[in-house]
């Protein structure tokens, strides 16, 4: 049973597992997309994304976002995160250090190219107050990594294309041309692009996963001193494995999948780390279909995985959640926020996903449909995702 108020979708399932979704704009005309989703300490909820008339190509581009206090079923009027003027700002993450400050990631596009982005961040004491946080400093995040760097993509590829078939003079194998790039300081300086949230470990050891559409491959920036350095670590190479998202283990090893931007099978790939997140294994398929679109996993506090997903090879028409009780061997529960009969009839992804201090979910996402675009927002219990059947978008 459901019942829709202004915009809000109360679905009551079994058992009281309860589902609450609504869109935190109206339907528009715009391009939105890449949204980010973080809860602050006072309870209340904080999203952003990105707004223009397109994406890399399109100048206008800025990154908004909005609120929603604690107790409240209303987002807050739409206000600005971040603007550079003349350029496209995309990819917005939204973070909460230990210190309990506010954390906004983005790039900016230069040239309009995926792989001319420029790494920005801003950074809030103080966020509590109505409107756009009270940014009180802002900068550029310059990786550097080392010349060890065309090396580890030349012993990776050895592995993962030790035959790339055919070979013409004209034409260096692709593998070959990533190397050679690798070699290029200015190049695997820049292009390193956010998408999914930060993870904290135990030690203070912040990793903020990072890929590049240039190299095609990812990385993760990390900082021991609270976001005052950031550094590179190894790359993270396979078939084309972007977007990273990533969990700690219970025997502390890291684990991240990947958006597969390679070729077919389309698969969630995954690797792992033992050194807390420099050095990654090859990235491997995993037998969970994934149309190369982004997800993201998390740990919730009970020691299961949630994973956000598209779960078809060809569209983002249906948006998944899935929980895991063995830290993802298997994900036998599996509900869908989104579900139209094809992706011309609706696309809804780029997701970001949270547990908030009260055990609720909330996810935020790209919707669009013939109708319009916005981001919206989910809330509900683990227990929604196993109590009930799937439900199907209105």
């Amino acid at each position: 049973m459901s019942v829709i108020l202004s915009g809000l979708v109360v679905a009551a399932g079994i058992f009281g597992a309860a589902f609450e979704s609504e869109y935190i704009f109206p339907l528009q005309d715009k391009h939105v997309h890449a949204s980010s989703i973080v809860e602050t300490p006072d309870g209340d909820l904080l999203a952003a994304w990105f707004h223009g008339s397109g994406e890399r190509g399109a100048d206008d581009v800025q990154v908004q976002g909005a609120r929603l206090r604690k107790g409240d079923s209303q987002w807050s009027p739409v206000f600005i995160m971040a603007d550079t003027p003349g350029f496209p700002d995309c990819n917005p993450v939204l973070f909460i250090d230990a210190k309990e400050r506010l954390w906004l990631f983005w790039i900016a596009v230069l040239a309009n190219e995926w792989e001319n982005s420029l790494l920005k961040y801003k950074r809030a004491d103080n966020f509590s107050a109505d409107g756009a946080p009270e940014w009180n400093w802002q900068d550029v995040i310059i990786l550097k990594p080392g010349d060890s760097f065309s090396d580890e993509l030349k012993d990776a590829f050895k592995v993962v294309l030790p035959d790339e078939g055919m070979w013409g003079g004209y034409a260096p194998p692709y593998s070959q041309m990533l190397i050679d790039a690798g070699k290029d300081k200015l190049k695997r300086q820049m292009g390193w692009m956010t998408r999914n949230q930060p993870l904290t470990l135990d030690s203070g050891r912040i990793l903020l996963p990072l890929y590049n559409d240039g190299f095609n491959i990812s990385i993760m920036a990390y900082s021991d001193d609270l976001g005052d350095n950031w550094h590179a670590g190894a790359p993270i190479v396979g078939l084309g494995p972007i977007q990273p998202t990533l969990v700690r283990k219970n025997d502390g090893t890291l684990f991240a999948y990947f958006r597969d931007s390679g070729g077919e099978p389309q698969r969630i790939q995954q690797a792992h780390s033992e050194d807390d997140g420099i050095h990654w294994s090859l990235t491997s398929d995993t037998d969970i279909p994934n149309p190369s679109s982004s997800m993201e996993l998390q740990r919730l506090d009970d020691g299961r995985w949630i994973l956000i997903f598209n779960d078809t090879e060809d569209g983002r028409h249906r948006l998944a959640v899935a929980l895991s009780k063995d830290e993802g061997k298997s994900w036998p529960d599996k509900r869908y926020l989104e579900q139209a009969e094809s992706k011309q009839d609706g696309s809804f992804g780029y997701p970001s996903i949270i547990q908030a201090k009260d055990g609720t979910i909330h996810a935020t996402y790209s919707y669009k449909t013939k109708e319009g675009a916005a981001i919206k927002h989910a809330a509900f219990s683990p227990d929604w995702i196993t109590s009930g059947k799937v439900r199907k978008s209105r």
